[in-house]
This record gives C-alpha cells, structure tokens and sequence, in this order.
C-alpha cells in the first residue's frame, strides 16, 4: 500500500473506524457481529482475509467463531500459531508477521493457502482477552505502527460489541428461560402422576437448551444409592452401564452444586468415558434436584456437541430442578397416600369380612344413637340390605322393653359401663330369647365415642338339656372375637405406623389435613379393636330367678 499523506492516512483511518463501528452497531447477535467483521474490514484495510476466533474458558482454547477469504482446510488446521506468538496475544500484545510462508512453523499451511503476512490481534473487553483477530495477506506486507495502532483500536471495538451481543444474547436466553422455567413448572405442577412430572422434565429440558439428552435419578432413601427413573435420547446399554453415585460430577452434585463439563472425554470427573464416547456424548450438566435444602436426586443434561454451558443455561437447569424436585416430591407423597388409602381399604374389607364371620349379631352406635356399623347376620335376621340400616334410629331396630328398663346401649352410655340383659321376641317360628350386650369404645377425651352391642339368640340356651353346649358354644365366640381383634389389629397398626411416618414428611397443608383425618379415623379403628379384645374372657353371674348371664371381662 502506498503512503499516503499523514492527513489523508488519518482521514481514511477515521472513515473506516466509523464505518466499521456503524456496521456492528447495527446487528446485537453476537454470531451477526463477527461476521459483518471478517466480511467488511479486508475490503476496508486492504487485507484478502479476516478470522475471529473466542476464547474457550472450560479449555483455554480459541475457538474459530467467523472466516473471510479462507479455506476449511487452512481454518481446521490444529495449530494457530507458535506457542511465543500465542503467549503475546494471551499478554494483550499484537504480533505482526512478514513471510510467513518461509517459516518453518507456518510453511506448509501457509505456503498451501498463499498467505505471506499475518497481523494478529487480541480483542479486549474490560481488559481481559475474550480472543484473536486476525489479518492476513497474501503479499508481504509490512503494517505500520500507525495501523497496528489502528487496527488495535477496531479490535477493542469488535471486542466491545461481541462483549454487547454476547449480553443481548443471554438476556435474551433469561427471558425465554424465564418463559421456559414458568412453562414446565406450569405443565409438572399440573399433574400428581409421577411419571408424567419425570417424563415432562426429560423431554423439555433438554430441548430447550438444544441438547440431546437428559437423565433424572433420584435418591432411594433406605439404601442411598441413585435409581435412574426418567431418561430420554440415550439408548439401554449406556443406561446400565453401571452405578454413578462414585463419580466425581454426581459426588459434586450431591454436595449442592452444579457441575459443567466441556469435554467428558478428558475430564477426570467423568468415570464411564468409553461409554460416553460410543454414546456420542462431548459435554454435559449436572445439578441437584432439591426439595428446600434436602437434595433428593441429580438432573444431567447431554450434549452431543462440545457446548459451554452459560450461567443462564446452568440457572435455567438448577430452576427447573428445584420446581421439579417440589413436583417430583408431591407426587411421591400422592403415590404414599394413594397406597396408605388401599391399605385401609384393605383394612376395611378385612375388618368387614372377619365381623362378617361373627356368629352373634353384631352392631355399633354412636351417641346419636344411630348405628354405624352392622353384620351380615344381623341384616339377615332382619332381612334389610346394610345401605338400609346405616344410619337408622338404634330403636327402629332393636325396640326398647320398657319391663326390663333400660337397654344396654342407653346403660353404656349412661355410666360407660359395659352392660347386658335377655329379652324375648315373637318370630315366625315362634318365641326367641336374646342376649343383648353392650360395651362403651372410648375416645380420645375419655368419653364414651360408640356403643358395640352383640345380640346373641339364647333360646336353646334356656333349655337344661343344651345348656352345656351353648356355653361351648359362647366360649368360642369369645375366643373368635379375641382372635378377629388381633388379625384386626396387624394390618392396623402397619397402615397407622405408615400415616405417621408420612405425616412428618408432608410440607402441603391441604395433605396433611387429610392424612391426619386418616390418622384419627385409623386410631378409632385400633380403639374399637381394643375394646373387642375386651370380650376374650367371661365369669357366669346368677341373675334372676334359674337365669344365669355371661358378663364378658
């Protein structure tokens, strides 16, 4: 290039800082920026090429971000330039090169592409180098201190605006993340199906930070080792290949903070190289899912490409975990409570079945004096389906006989006391004597909460010559009923033990109200069994006249 006049120089510097400076103030995409760089300054420095390369944090490594006037085969060779060239740039010093082509570290590459002078540039952004701007030629071509400062001055300037649409670009991230984090913890706080709040995270996650794949495990708390429970884009021989809970990232992880990695082929944190390697994996991230400050499992995303993860891609994935980690535990607690209502189910129909077998008629009443509960054999008697009966007035069913005073219910709830009388009723077949005996089931206040009473018809019993076998006959049922409160009893105690536990665990108000009804309702169910225990023993008591009665203890 011909020297000019200093003015003209500085004339023409000025345009072209201008005209640079106004192209990449047009465009914010950090990618648009550079390359309006590489494209317009050859033409304005009278340069045949331009490359832009960044600095790679997680490898120290320049990475090429943008190319003018170039071949692939020179841009993909693997060195840049010498190690002392390399060192200056890094110090914030540019380097200029005359014959290139004759040097033994550039001759090849350089003698192939025709490249004979090369200016290399740090760009600069808050004094630290984000990376390397280059100019070359392909005649010698000796730059003046004048254009070195020149060219300098542009590369802070490129520097400033890849620095600003580096910015643009990650508050643009921030928002669509932002948009992103209210959509998934939208769609998972939507549901209390696990699988579907595991397969939700999988699936979107990843897509949204464009990688391939995405792995959720979470802690088993008995044996605090890691079960995988929801994967998606990664085949069955990489997910059994074997326990992660000793590698260095999940170690990390689990200690509450989120891992990187740019390269997994090389980082000692990664143990199952081989098999990410096979699987196409060159990057990933790792973060804790966590409920409050309990970390309960690991969320890593997979990249099959080398990627930097931002720190608004690692907020993005520590926010999606923690809204997940509250998704993932409210429906673990729907899943406990819909297995605790199966079990009292469960309970119930046991409890129903083995009453069910009870030979005596068998009723409970509350102090409304209405009953709760009766057996098969009492509908039966009264030939009267149980919707029928439930509910009903106690005096609809079992009429009061005013010649022996009160009945037994009105005695248990009079004074608490267990009480029992005989009475007669005409049936079909004539006249029947029954045995009517009730006993108090307390509450938590000490009052009494229902009234069981057994109905037994006795009129064989009155007979002398069978008298013998009806008390066999009572001294089994007194032995079943002590046997039905026990059987009762181990499924209860299982299904109460186990809405303890969950009790504490549940954080949502509305669930633990609910499994505190489960809880008061079980303890009724143990208190009614206690008071059938009750009945395990009898004394025969002279009563009135030959009568005798079985006062059970």
């Amino acid at each position: 290039m011909a020297k000019l006049p200093e003015q003209t120089r500085e004339q023409r510097f000025l345009k072209v800082y201008q005209k640079v400076t106004r192209l990449i103030s047009m465009v914010l995409d950090q990618q648009q920026v550079m390359d309006t760089i590489v494209r317009s300054l050859p033409e304005q420095l009278d340069v045949d090429a331009c490359t832009i390369r960044l600095l790679e944090n997680s490898t120290n490594t320049f990475v090429l971000g943008a190319a003018h006037g170039l071949s692939p085969e020179y841009l993909s060779r693997e060195s840049i330039d010498t190690r002392e060239t390399m060192e200056m740039i890094k110090s914030g010093f540019p380097v200029a090169k005359v014959d290139v082509d004759k040097d033994p570290a550039y001759s090849d590459s350089a003698l192939s592409e025709g490249i004979k002078s090369v200016l290399t540039l740090p760009i600069l952004f808050q004094d630290s180098i984000i990376g390397i701007m280059r100019l070359l030629t392909k005649s010698n071509r000796v730059f003046t201190s004048e254009e070195i400062s020149f060219s300098m001055a542009l590369a802070e300037q490129v520097g400033l605006a890849i620095s600003n649409g580096r910015m643009f670009k990650e508050m643009e991230s921030q928002v669509d993340f932002m948009i992103e984090v209210q959509e998934i913890s939208r769609l998972v706080n939507s549901t209390l199906d696990l699988d579907t709040v595991l397969k939700t995270i999988v699936k979107r996650v990843p897509l949204r930070m464009e990688a391939e794949a995405c792995t959720i495990r979470l802690l088993n708390p008995q044996t605090n080792q890691l079960e995988l429970v929801a994967s998606d884009g990664l085949s069955e021989t990489y997910l059994k290949r074997g326990r992660i809970e000793n590698e260095k990232n999940v170690v990390m992880v689990l200690s509450g903070e989120p891992v990187a990695i740019y390269d997994v082929s090389s980082d000692d944190r990664v143990r199952y190289k081989k098999y990410m390697q096979e699987e196409g994996i060159k990057s990933l991230l790792a973060v804790p899912i966590k409920v409050g400050r309990e970390i309960i499992g690991v969320l890593r995303i997979l990249s099959s490409s080398h990627h930097c993860f931002t720190s608004s891609e690692v907020n993005f994935a520590m926010t999606i975990a923690e809204s997940g980690g509250v998704a993932i535990q409210n429906a673990r607690v729907y899943q406990r409570m819909n297995l605790l209502f199966n079990q009292i189910e469960e309970s119930e129909r046991f409890v129903s079945d083995i009453l069910d077998c009870i030979r005596p008629e068998l009723l409970v009443i509350d102090t409304t004096r209405h009953v709760v509960l009766a057996n098969k054999v009492f509908l039966q008697r009264l030939g009267k389906e149980e919707v029928e009966v439930l509910g009903m007035e106690y005096y609809d069913l079992c009429p009061a006989d005013n010649d022996q005073g009160l009945c037994p219910v009105d005695r248990v709830l009079l004074d608490g006391k267990p009480a029992t009388y005989e009475h007669q009723v005409e049936l079909n077949d004539g006249i029947h004597w029954f045995e009517r005996t009730a006993s108090p089931m307390f509450g938590d206040d000490g009052q009494v909460e229902f009234v069981i009473e057994i109905i037994r018809d006795i009129t064989f019993k009155r007979k002398l010559e069978e008298e013998q076998m009806e008390r066999v006959k009572l001294q089994g049922v007194v032995d079943l009923a002590g046997t039905v409160a026990h059987e009762i009893n181990t499924p209860l105690f299982a299904a109460l033990g186990t809405a303890q536990l969950l009790e504490d665990d549940i954080e949502d108000k509305e669930l633990l109200t609910d499994v505190q009804t489960i809880i008061r309702n079980l303890n009724s169910m143990s208190e009614l069994t206690k008071k059938m225990t009750t009945m395990t023993g009898y004394e025969s008591k002279d009563y009135v006249g030959n009568v005798n009665i079985v006062e059970f203890k």
